[in-house]
């Protein structure tokens, strides 16, 4: 395994890029059968773009990955942390736009009244009619999906990556998409015309708040905000025990923490350094945990610079 990664998580790390390439690998067959039997039902092609766009968050971790495991070098004397926060602003920002392109359409559709037909098809002899093609498309597109997000969940908490956490999130509720597809085009054929169009909404809403809530954890990341709890915008229950410790330890001084990727980086403003700090030995939670505290810096009291409260 590359310096780039710790070697407490370098087991995890290498089953999550197996994960990946297996979502990629079924999401390409789903997009594939989608595309087959979408027709002009506007749910069908909503649940189509959202299986398209469910392979960003896996190449981007392949991406970010492959970044992370490289060792520092003469132009990146950091290293490549920051990679895992860019990928993660990219997955979110794809989504939010996406989903909101898609919910303004679905709704103008609802202004606009236009009725959708799903013919039928002729199919080895006999007329079918291609609203059960698209069901069957549908509920194929809900289980691969369900099954690998329950199996990345656990990895992406362990490996505290929010662009494994985010997909898991995703595709773990995949099985909403499907049904309101499903119920969308069933609609359709028992002669509700609005109900294709609704179904897209709904679909469209659940990519939209995807996307925001992960373009809202991503930019305070980016912005070296306070680490934030995995898929949500409060503080990471460990930063909050480490900042405790840190301030326990030195009640004079102001202590700063930031995130970058799944690593937290602490900063003690206003005390000498302390040589006998030992990483493994601050961290306040669980021992197996402890890779995630990546740095820990001291900023005497006559070079320290106020920026601002942590």
């Amino acid at each position: 395994m590359s310096k780039g990664v710790p070697p407490e998580i370098a087991a995890d790390l290498e089953r999550a890029v197996r994960l990946e390439y297996w979502t990629i690998g079924w999401m390409i067959s789903i997009v594939v059968a989608m595309g087959a039997v979408v027709g002009s039902s506007q749910a069908m092609r909503t649940a189509l773009i959202e299986d398209m766009l469910s392979l960003i968050p896996a190449i981007v971790f392949l991406v970010a990955i492959r970044f992370e495991r490289k060792a520092p070098s003469r132009l990146f004397p950091f290293g490549y942390q920051r990679v895992h926060s860019l990928s993660f602003m990219i997955s979110a920002v794809a989504l939010a736009a996406m989903g909101s392109l898609l919910l303004i359409e679905s709704l103008m559709t609802l202004v606009r009244q236009e009725h959708v037909t799903v013919p039928p098809i002729h199919l080895f002899g006999e007329d079918v009619w291609l609203g059960w093609l698209m069901v069957a498309a549908l509920l194929y597109s809900v289980v691969p999906p369900v099954i690998l997000g329950r199996m990345k969940l656990p990895l992406a908490r362990r490996l505290q990556d929010e662009v494994l956490h985010t997909d898991a999130l995703m595709q773990k509720a995949d099985w909403m998409t499907g049904l309101a597809g499903a119920a969308g085009v069933i609609g359709l054929g028992l002669g509700y015309w609005w109900a294709d169009a609704v179904a897209a909404t709904i679909i469209s809403f659940s990519i939209l708040q995807d996307g925001v809530t992960a373009l809202r954890i991503a930019t305070a990341e980016l912005a070296d905000g306070v680490p934030r709890e995995l898929g949500k915008s409060n503080i990471d229950p460990e930063a909050e025990q480490l900042m405790r410790k840190l301030e326990g330890q030195y009640p004079a001084a102001r202590i700063r923490l930031r995130e970058t990727g799944r690593y937290i980086h602490a900063e003690v403003c206003g005390v000498d350094a302390d040589p006998r700090q030992n990483l493994k030995i601050l961290w306040p939670g669980m021992p197996e945990r402890s890779w995630r505290l990546a740095q820990l810096s001291f900023v005497p009291p006559n070079k320290e610079t106020r920026t601002g409260d942590s």
